[in-house]
């Protein structure tokens, strides 16, 4: 009662190019990476940039907070470190990647 179905191949059409099957098949991932460039990859590096000028303009005197939650005030500033002071004659250096913000009076 079962019978075996075969499927047919479908006929050529014509002058079909593959290259132009390949094209269009490759022309639907575009939009999709430009989509995942603007929403993802665009903001974080405009962050990155933001953070490392952030960095770039340490001085004596700013209060910063670290990725460890520490806060402190800027001591002394190095090309590699920084210099915090967090209490009374107690001065601990980072490094300076390990600031993360700069706090100002309404942040407080």
């Amino acid at each position: 009662m079962v019978s075996d179905a075969f499927a047919q191949a479908a006929a050529p059409q014509g002058n079909s190019n593959p290259m132009i099957g390949f094209l269009v098949q490759f022309g639907y991932f575009i939009p999709l990476f430009l989509i995942l460039y603007f929403l993802l990859i665009r903001p974080q590096r405009q962050q990155q940039k933001q953070q490392e000028e952030m960095r770039k303009g340490l001085k004596k005197g700013d209060k910063v907070l670290t990725t460890g939650g520490m806060l402190g005030t800027v001591w002394g500033v190095d090309d590699t470190k920084v210099v915090l002071k967090v209490a009374d004659e107690v001065k601990i250096e980072f490094a300076r990647s390990a600031v993360v913000q700069v706090l100002t009076e309404e942040k407080k």
